[in-house]
């Protein structure tokens, strides 16, 4: 089974998302919408991991 294309493709969205939302709150990490992209970004790259980590397995 191959990585899904549309997973890596809403992790790099959500990265670019968390990138803007830093720049536009002039660096600050602790805005509560970086906080919460980044909590997003997050659970998308332990998904990518988990699916990854059982691909390797089989």
């Amino acid at each position: 089974m191959v990585m899904s294309l549309e997973l890596k493709n809403k992790i790099e969205k959500a990265r670019h998302n968390l990138h803007k939302l830093v720049e536009r709150n002039k660096g600050g990490l602790g805005h509560p919408d970086v906080i919460r992209q980044s909590m997003a970004l997050d659970e998308l790259i332990n998904e990518y991991n988990r699916i990854s980590r059982t691909q390797t397995r089989t």
